[in-house]
C-alpha cells in the first residue's frame, strides 16, 4: 500500500464526493462513517491507549535498577561516565554531581523477575503482562519540544501528533465517538502542555484529538443551547449540509468537510459522551481495582478507566497526560507523590483490559519525555532534586504484539548511558506503527512540496520486543 492509496482513501476522495444529508449524517452519505483502511500488513493492534508522564519520570527510581547508586551515593558521578553529555541550563553551573541512590527499594517481581521500585507496588504486580524498553533516548533536554518530539517526531508546533497520523491511515471503528481522545489529570507545575501535542498538523483539522475533559461536560459545547431538541440540531445540520455543499463546489476547499464532519460528529457526542463517562455500571470489583481515586473525575485513576471503556468501543487511539513529574527540587516527596497518584491506575488499566479481553488487541504505552539525572540537581543537604536526562530512559508496554514478561537494552552502571541496544524516539513511533500494520516509511503526507512522516527521516520498528 502506498502514498497514493492513502492520499486517494482520504484527500482525494473527500474532495471528490457528493453531498445529501437526508436521514443519513453527511460522513455516513459519504462513505466515511467507517472509514478505515487495512494497513500495509496485518495488524496486532487495533487501538492504542498512550500514558505520557509529563514532567520526566525517574528511571532510575523506578525501573532501571542501578546497585552502583547505592554503593556511591554522594560520590561524584565519574567524569568518565558523564563525559561530554548535553545539561540543561538548571545544572550547567553546578561544579559538583553527587550520585543520589534509588528513593525506593528494588526488588524482583514475577516469573520475569523484573526489578520495580517499591514506589510502583501496583505494577510490579502485573510485570509479567509488561515489556520494557529501557534505553529509549532522546536529544532534547527541555521539556516543551522534547514532549511535541515524542508525540509529533518534531520539536516544533505544527506537525501531526502519532495520533492523528494513525487517524489518518486508518481512520474510526466507531462513528459516534472521536477516533483520538486526550484526558489529562495532574497539575502543569510550570511544565507546558498544549493541543500542539494532540494537533492534526497539516493533516485536516477532523484528524486531531479531542480533549474530554472533567465533570458533567467532558466537552465543550457538544450539548444544546436551553431550549434546542436534538431534532433541532438535526435540521440545523441539514441546512449546514446544503450551505456547505454550494461552498465547497465553488472553492473545493476540503476544510469546509472537515469542519461539517465536526458538526455532526458533535452531534452524535450528545448521547454516546454521557454513557461513556458514567462509570456507575461498573462493578465494584472493578472500581476497587483502579482504587479510590477511580471516584474523582479528573484524576488519572478516572481517565484509565474511561480509556478502558473508549477502549470497549473501538477508539482508536487515547493520550493520557499525567502532569507533575518535573522534581528540581522536593524529589524525595514529589516522586513518591507522584508514584502513588498513576500506579494503582496504570496497573489497574493493564488487568481491567486483560479480563474484559482487550489486552490482547490494544496496545498500553507508558512514557515519558525524557529521564532525570542519577546524580542531584542541588546538593544532599539542602532539597535536591534531579536533573533532566535525554540519554536514557523507561517505557514500558503491554498487549497487543509485545513480548510480555521481557526487558530490551542496557545501561551503564549509573543509568547514565546506553550500553547495548539504544531506541530513539523516532524508533519507538517506527514501532507503534508496525503494531497497527502501518509501514513507517510509506504513511506520508505530501505538504509544501515535501512527503512528511511522523519518523520524519529516521527510524526502525524495534522488532526485539514484538511477540
Amino acid at each position: 500500500m502506498d502514498h497514493e492509496f492513502f492520499t486517494m482513501n482520504r484527500r482525494s476522495f473527500l474532495l471528490r464526493a457528493g453531498f445529501g444529508l437526508g436521514t443519513l449524517s453527511l460522513a455516513q452519505a459519504m462513505g466515511l462513517a467507517q472509514n478505515k483502511t487495512s494497513g500495509h500488513f496485518p495488524a496486532r493492534a487495533k487501538r492504542v491507549i498512550y500514558l505520557h508522564m509529563l514532567g520526566a519520570l525517574s528511571q532510575a527510581d523506578t525501573f532501571d535498577y542501578k546497585p552502583m547508586l547505592e554503593k556511591m551515593h554522594g560520590q561524584e558521578i565519574p567524569p568518565s561516565v558523564r563525559g561530554g553529555r548535553r545539561l540543561s541550563t538548571m545544572v550547567a553551573g553546578q561544579t559538583s554531581f553527587p550520585l543520589v541512590k534509588s528513593l525506593g527499594k528494588f526488588a524482583q517481581h514475577g516469573q520475569s523477575g523484573a526489578w520495580v521500585s517499591d514506589l510502583m507496588p501496583y505494577t510490579a504486580k502485573v510485570v509479567d503482562d509488561l515489556c520494557f524498553i529501557k534505553t529509549v533516548n532522546t536529544e532534547h533536554v527541555n521539556h516543551d519540544p522534547a514532549s511535541k518530539f515524542l508525540h509529533t517526531g518534531f520539536h516544533l508546533a505544527g506537525r501531526p501528533s502519532e495520533g492523528a497520523w494513525v487517524n489518518y491511515a486508518l481512520g474510526s471503528d466507531n462513528d459516534s465517538l472521536p477516533t483520538f481522545v486526550v484526558m489529562q489529570s495532574g497539575f502543569a507545575g510550570g511544565v507546558p502542555n498544549d493541543a500542539s501535542a494532540w494537533s492534526s498538523g497539516f493533516l485536516p483539522s477532523h484528524f486531531q484529538g479531542v480533549e474530554f475533559r472533567p465533570g458533567k461536560e467532558p466537552v465543550p459545547y457538544v450539548g444544546n443551547p436551553a431550549g434546542l431538541t436534538l431534532k433541532d440540531r438535526e435540521d440545523m445540520l441539514e441546512v449546514i449540509s446544503t450551505l456547505a455543499k454550494s461552498q465547497h463546489d465553488a472553492s473545493r476547499d476540503p476544510d469546509i468537510l472537515s469542519r461539517v464532519r465536526q458538526y455532526e460528529m458533535a452531534y452524535r457526542m450528545q448521547t454516546s459522551i454521557p454513557e461513556v463517562a458514567d462509570i456507575s455500571d461498573e462493578p465494584k470489583s472493578v472500581l476497587d481495582m483502579y482504587g479510590a481515586d477511580v471516584a474523582q473525575p479528573g484524576t488519572f485513576a478516572r481517565n484509565c478507566l474511561l480509556a478502558r471503556r473508549l477502549a470497549e468501543r473501538n477508539v482508536k487511539f487515547i493520550t493520557l497526560f499525567d502532569m507533575g513529574w518535573d522534581a528540581h527540587t522536593g524529589i524525595t516527596n514529589r516522586l513518591p507523590r507522584n508514584c502513588k497518584g498513576v500506579d494503582q491506575g496504570a496497573a489497574a488499566l493493564v488487568a481491567d483490559l486483560k479480563q474484559h479481553g482487550l489486552l490482547k488487541d490494544t496496545l498500553v504505552v507508558f512514557a515519558t519525555e525524557f529521564g532525570r539525572t542519577s546524580f542531584a540537581q542541588g546538593t544532599l543537604t539542602t532539597d535536591f532534586g534531579r536533573d533532566h536526562h535525554g540519554g536514557n530512559f523507561v517505557f514500558w508496554l503491554a498487549g497487543a504484539g509485545v513480548k510480555p514478561g521481557f526487558a530490551f537494552g542496557e545501561t551503564d552502571d549509573f543509568s547514565y548511558n546506553i550500553v547495548r541496544d539504544p531506541v530513539s524516539i523516532h524508533d519507538f513511533q517506527a514501532t507503534l506503527l508496525h503494531l497497527l500494520g502501518i509501514d513507517h516509511e510509506r504513511l506520508t503526507f505530501k505538504y509544501q512540496g515535501r512527503d512528511f512522516r511522523l519518523t520524519d527521516v529516521s527510524g526502525r520498528a524495534v522488532k526485539e520486543i514484538l511477540a
